[in-house]
């Protein structure tokens, strides 16, 4: 017999944290990691795109999207269950658990990565506006989801709650990545960047 997806547990506004501790849906650890499971989504579309837009441009090769940053974008989304496991267990039950941790490492990859992206660019000479192709475009509206996520976390330290250190750091760098890619992308396949110019 198939498993249900719908439980009715959740039917009048409360959930469970990994450990089993009920909490309101409202809770901000249930936003953080909420935020995260939307950042996931929305880093897979973006890495279909890549791949899809690649495959109609016919860019291949070390560095190009469709190949370092497809892998690495897959990569992410694994680090980013990490992270939603991380923020959706109880911190006082988490040393009974086995929930997956974190690995500096994890945040010197996407240092590195960004590294070699923008020493294939040249450089940024005034603010950029989030357009120019739908690929590119979408990069950016993870970029922001990601500082939405961010928020979400330090919010949720704020209110004196637990929050892995490492979670803060790689989603910090991880939004700087969504934009040294956008970039890349834009540059890859030959879209011109849309400077911005403020009115005077």
């Amino acid at each position: 017999m198939a498993t249900k997806i719908y439980t009715k547990t959740g039917d009048k506004g409360k959930t469970s944290l990994i450990g089993g501790t009920k909490v309101p849906k409202s809770h901000a650890r249930i936003e953080a990691y909420g935020t995260v499971d939307e950042l996931n989504s929305y880093i897979g579309l973006v890495s279909d795109l890549l791949s899809e837009g690649s495959a109609v441009k016919g860019k291949s090769g070390a560095g190009a999207p469709d190949g370092d940053a497809s892998a690495l974008l897959r990569e992410i989304q694994d680090r980013l269950f990490t992270i939603g496991s991380s923020l959706a267990c109880d911190p006082k039950k988490e040393p009974k658990l086995k929930i997956p941790d974190l690995k500096e490492e994890d945040i010197t990859r996407l240092e590195k990565a960004m590294d070699d992206m923008n020493a294939a660019m040249p450089p940024m000479t005034s603010f950029i506006l989030p357009a120019g192709h739908p690929t590119v475009s979408h990069t950016h509206i993870a970029r922001c989801v990601c500082r939405r996520a961010e928020r979400c976390c330090v919010l949720l330290h704020d209110q004196g709650e637990f929050v892995d250190p490492l979670v803060l750091k790689y989603i910090n760098r991880l939004s700087d990545y969504l934009f040294v890619l956008a970039r890349f992308t834009a540059h890859q396949w030959h879209i011109p960047e849309m400077p911005w110019r403020p009115r005077i």
